[in-house]
Order: structure tokens, then sequence, then C-alpha cells
């Protein structure tokens, strides 16, 4: 059983992953932020009893679920709104495809290596991380899915299979050409690997 310390030390931890994570799937920072909230106030309403080890990988469903129940309001939201304006003779409002901050802003140099790295690898590190991330908004959602999973959550194939209700080997079909898809768009940006 989880105390209410270990309970609240993990969702410090996987606060500002989960945002980021989410902001990649949702495009949106607002429903980002309203769908980690969501999430991690069922994990500790329902499931804050249960041991702290079993944390990670119900977290990581509750969050896919409630990422899952967005879109689908989304989606039935669209529609009525299509239809809406469509009656008044206007367009339904695009996405917004501003800026949002850098899901992968983790990556930017910390504060030990300043100093220690030129110009020109903290610059291509930046490009880097803002190829990779346009790259991963690309993805096929069970790609991209399978990729976070395994690369930023940092969970096991086998973890990650049971959470997507797939087997290990399409975990890592999935793994296998994200992984080759960045690689590629990488490399068309004048990247070597």
């Amino acid at each position: 059983m989880a105390s209410a310390k270990e309970l609240s030390d993990f969702l410090k931890g996987v606060e500002a992953k989960s945002f980021k994570r989410t902001v990649f799937s949702t495009r949106d920072e607002d429903a980002a932020l309203d769908i980690v909230q969501d999430s991690m106030m069922k994990l500790a309403e329902k499931y804050g009893d249960r041991d702290a080890a079993e944390l990670p990988l119900i977290y990581t469903r509750i969050l896919q679920n409630t990422t899952l129940d967005w879109f689908r309001r989304q989606k039935t939201q669209n529609i009525w709104v299509s239809l809406f304006s469509s009656m008044r003779g206007g367009n339904k409002d695009n996405l917004d495809d501003s800026d949002y901050s850098d899901p992968l802003e983790f990556l930017d140099s910390s504060e030990e290596n300043l100093g220690f790295e030129d110009g020109a690898t903290i610059l291509e590190r930046q490009q880097v991380i803002k190829i990779i991330e346009n790259e991963i908004s690309k993805l096929p959602s069970r790609q991209r899915e399978a990729f976070l999973m395994r690369y930023w959550d940092d969970l096991g194939i086998s973890e990650t299979a049971k959470l997507m209700a797939c087997s290990e080997g399409s975990v890592k079909t999935h793994c296998s050409r994200a992984c080759s898809f960045l690689a590629k768009a990488l490399k068309k940006q004048g990247f070597k690997l």
C-alpha cells in the first residue's frame, strides 16, 4: 500500500513527462493540463491504496484512457461545431498550430553542462530537438504511443504491450518503425546518425 508521501512523490515525478507527452497527443496545452490533472485525481481517488510499485502502470493506463476520452469529446464537439458553422455560412475553427512549450526541453543544456559545450553543439542539439518534436507529432498514433512509452516513460516492452493491449512483437514493430521514421527525418535534414 502506497503511503501519502509515496503517492505524492510519484505524482510529482511524472507530472512534467505526462504533460509533455499529452501535449504531443493533443497539441493543446490547456487540454493537456486538464487531462493530466484529471488523471492524477483519478489515481489518487481510486487507486491511492495500491502498492507503490503498481502506480506507474495504473497511472499510464488512466492517462491513456483520459486522453482517449478527450479525443472522443473533441470528435463529437467538432461535428456539432461543423454543423452549426455551416448553418451560419462560416468555416469551422482550424486547429491552432502556434508554438507551445518545447516538449523535449529536458534535453536542453542543463546548468552543469553550460560552459562545457560550444555554441555549435548547443545549436545542433536545439535543431535536433525541434525536428524530433515535429516528427513525433507526425507519427501514426500507435507508433507514437509505443515510442513515447518505451523511450519517454522508460517502460519495458512487456509493460508497454500490456498498456497498449497488444503483443510484445507489435510494440517492437511500432518502436522500430517510429525510430526508422525519425532517423530518416533527421538524415533528410542533414544530421549524421
